[in-house]
């Protein structure tokens, strides 16, 4: 497997010594300066590969995470066909560069969901966490969503109002910002009152039309993937359920198994997250990776440890919940059989 490590660019805290000093051998990046649907300029890849290999760290840039699909493509908003030509340039260029792999994801308005950022860990470490309570009364009682109380429980709602009571104007904002972080790269935050406007945008976008559009991405995409040599990755939803009112498709077993059906190619490929999927008491990640091996372009190996509410938090990759041996003798077996049968991607990338 390559060993890999996300980084976010030149103006990352993490400087590329300290990911040589990992143990990386591959950067896992994306141009996150360019707005989501435009293309990716040759010249521009060009120089962020060359900015990562020339540093002499015997690095270079294996995985795109991401080449972001632009919402209107989710909604299926308006003319989208210089939105779908823009992607296939982008893959051209890409691939024009050596840039096979790239992860993407299909989830409506936020890539993921967290509401703390810096949940305190033994020993001082920190770590992301979802807490269903602060997420309800995000919900219910600060961006007022019409029938948000539907979708929690009780118990959920409960707990969440006795967190709103307590908490101060201090703790709403940052409760707020942590739930922005989700929005990566060249997209500004949201207010509550702008995150409630996007919403309304959203109005009649069930699973059903969520779907349809995604089906329509796949078509437009994919066969000029596998003319180009790229393997395209689902991320699965973060976390694996509807959130806000937004549907959610890609959360277990059986959707990625409706994806990978739609455009039968390795280039349509999947992001196994063991993380994501794992914030799902019903996904068995080891079972998901044995039954989708063979169309998996790219891993995160993350652990997460849940609690019965719905809240999940990050984990020590073998304090977790998923069982992570079960899960890397599933990819060595996979890489095993991809090298006896002379595959060209026999090495599965993961950070």
């Amino acid at each position: 497997m390559i060993e890999c490590w996300r980084w976010f660019g030149p103006l990352d805290a993490i400087p590329l010594g300290e990911v040589a000093q990992a143990g990386a051998t591959g950067v896992v990046t994306s141009l996150h300066e360019l707005d989501y649907g435009v293309v990716w300029p040759v010249e521009t890849i060009r120089a962020r590969r060359s900015l990562i290999a020339d540093a002499g760290l015997g690095l270079d840039w294996t995985v795109v995470e991401s080449l972001p699909v632009h919402e209107d493509i989710k909604r299926g908003d308006g003319d989208l066909a210089t939105l779908f030509a823009n992607y296939r340039q982008s893959m051209a260029n890409l691939a024009a560069c050596g840039i096979t792999t790239i992860c993407y994801n299909f989830m409506p308005v936020l890539d993921w969901t967290r509401t703390t950022l810096a949940s305190g860990q033994r020993g001082g470490s920190r770590s992301l966490r979802f807490d269903a309570p602060q997420m309800a009364a995000f919900d219910i009682l600060m961006l007022k969503r019409p029938g948000a109380e539907a979708d929690w429980p009780e118990s959920v709602q409960a707990a969440g109002a006795a967190w709103f009571a307590a908490s101060s104007q201090a703790d709403r904002d940052t409760l707020l910002a942590s739930i922005m972080a989700g929005l990566p790269g060249a997209y500004a935050r949201y207010d509550v009152d702008g995150l409630r406007a996007e919403l309304a945008t959203w109005a009649g976008v069930d699973r059903d039309a969520l779907r349809a559009n995604y089906d329509r991405f796949l078509a437009e995409v994919i066969p000029a993937a596998e003319d180009l040599g790229i393997r395209l990755g689902v991320h699965p939803d973060d976390p694996p359920r509807p959130l806000m009112g937004l549907p959610r498709i890609v959360s277990g077993a059986e959707d990625i198994a409706w994806v990978l059906s739609r455009q039968e190619s390795r280039a349509n490929g999947l992001t196994l997250c063991s993380g994501s999927l794992g914030a799902n008491p019903a996904n068995d990640v080891p079972a998901i990776a044995a039954r989708f091996a063979d169309r998996i372009a790219f891993a995160h190996l993350r652990n997460v440890a849940k609690d019965p509410d719905g809240s999940f938090e990050e984990a020590a990759h073998l304090e977790g919940d998923t069982d992570m041996a079960a899960l890397i003798a599933v990819l060595l077996a996979e890489e095993a059989r991809r090298r006896e049968t002379g595959r060209a991607d026999a090495d599965i990338p993961f950070r």
